[in-house]
């Protein structure tokens, strides 16, 4: 069966890469009102795409924001597993457009990489599924399995639609397990199984002190600084081990077994030292640096703000003072109760003096995990090795895909995550961009997986 569809991909390479041309075209930026028109465009891009592959039934369905496209194909048979597939259509802004090289909305392909906004984030790998599906549908006249589709409009703005749909339309969106191509590999050409995406939640802490900045010659000494108030409370937070000290943070954390130590282990990607220009790693006590961002919860200041921030000096006590925590989290641990241990870690030590109030924030996600011996992952990493020519490594990701955790906590089914995007994409930078290697090379994939799931 693969042997026709994958050869219709050959053959049809240069006419796939002018639709999805097309596609990454289309402005659609969801952060701002100009491109509400653009937003639109795109979701008919992928409506009218979805009609011409065939697919049952394709919807166009409104939200209180940003339009989510829906659709079914149900000609494979009660006794074919439904797969529900999710992506996004929307972009990020392209700011600073003058950083860019080539026109963001302008296609080009250079040195073998395809540059524009949406390349790899996530249009190029929404695009990558539904020419495969175009693929089978011409050469089979029919899906290995049947499919649920659902690409949102708002990803890039936090999904701030789609959980609520989700849950109040349960029995359209129902499948046996979900795929996502929304992330990438730790190396170009590496297939890489991600198996484990972290929790987020966050807290801003907001202390004043006088109801004005004050001269610090004629009250320093007497009044609390909000600043140094701040700073005392932080401090308090994580110790140099990079352990953090709020009591009970630790307390639901799911340990870390040796063999997911030794998958880690064999993970030969990103050299922090390179990437990031830093002399050497930190990481918390007893852990690696990737065991600590991959598996390891983590706390950390976002940012710190308050008092004088121009030229020379200016000498005041200032009247407030504001930094932004955020955490990521690992199985266990749960958003709300994180957010309840800090507040009350801040509020036992909070110097006198000065008034603390911390503000919790309202987007959070509960970290996600499937078994890596889990038959849809095996079968995953196998169709992985057969296109790349490589061995499959396993990895848990530092980020955090609250959609993942929304459809697990919803459905309760397994979610396949088949990135085939790379570190040097320049996800939500200028120049973003998308190798040839990983289009070709993951449509394969998404066949040979596709055949496999059936078997």
């Amino acid at each position: 069966m693969s042997e026709k569809t994958l050869a219709y991909l050959q053959e049809k390479r240069s006419s796939l890469l002018d639709k999805l041309n097309e596609f990454l075209s289309i402005p659609s930026v969801s952060t701002s009102k100009e491109h509400k028109e653009d937003i639109h465009k795109a979701a008919d891009f992928i409506v009218n795409y979805l009609n011409e592959i065939g697919f049952d039934k394709v919807e166009k369905q409104q939200t209180k924001g940003h339009p989510l496209v829906y659709a079914e194909y149900n000609e494979a048979g009660p006794e074919a597993p439904t797969v529900l597939f999710y992506g996004h259509y929307d972009v990020q802004p392209v700011d600073p457009v003058e950083l860019w090289e080539s026109d963001p909305f302008q296609p080009e392909i250079r040195d073998g990489r395809l540059y524009a906004r949406g390349s790899s984030d996530d249009k190029g790998q929404v695009f990558m599924h539904l020419a495969v599906f175009e693929a089978y549908m011409r050469t089979e006249g029919k899906l290995p399995l049947n499919v649920k589709v659902c690409i949102e409009g708002e990803e890039e703005i936090g999904s701030e639609n789609l959980y609520e749909i989700l849950q109040e339309k349960k029995e359209m969106f129902q499948a046996d397990f979900a795929v996502i191509s929304d992330s990438g590999m730790i190396a170009k050409n590496q297939p890489t199984i991600l198996y484990g995406l972290k929790g987020f939640t966050g807290i801003e802490i907001n202390v004043t002190g006088p109801d004005h900045d004050l001269h610090s010659g004629m009250y320093g000494g007497a009044i609390r600084n909000p600043l140094m108030a701040l700073s005392h409370i932080l401090a308090s937070m994580k110790n140099q081990d990079e352990v953090v000290t709020v009591d009970g943070f630790y307390n639901d954390v799911e340990p870390l077994s040796g063999h997911e130590r030794k998958l880690i282990d064999q993970v030969h990607g990103e050299d922090y030292t390179i990437s990031t220009g830093v002399k050497e790693t930190v990481s918390e006590k007893g852990y690696t640096a990737k065991e600590h961002t991959m598996a390891r919860p983590t706390l950390e200041i976002n940012g710190m703000f308050g008092g004088y921030q121009g030229e020379g000096t200016k000498t005041i006590i200032p009247s407030s003072a504001t930094a932004k925590i955020t955490c990521r989290l690992v199985p266990g641990q749960d958003p709300v109760k994180i957010q309840q241990l800090l507040e009350e870690h801040i509020n036992k030590v909070a110097p006198t003096g000065v008034n603390v109030e911390v503000k919790k924030e309202k987007l959070s996600a509960k970290a996600y995990k499937v078994e890596p011996e889990h038959a849809l992952i095996q079968k995953a990493a196998a169709s992985y090795s057969k296109a790349f020519g490589k061995d499959t490594v396993y990895v848990r990701m530092g980020g955090s895909i609250p959609v993942v955790e929304w459809i697990e906590d919803i459905y309760n089914i397994p979610i396949v995550l088949l990135g085939f995007g790379t570190p040097d994409d320049r996800l939500h930078s200028p120049n973003e961009s998308f190798p040839m290697d990983s289009f070709e090379k993951g449509m394969e994939t998404l066949v040979y997986y596709w055949n496999e799931v059936i078997k």
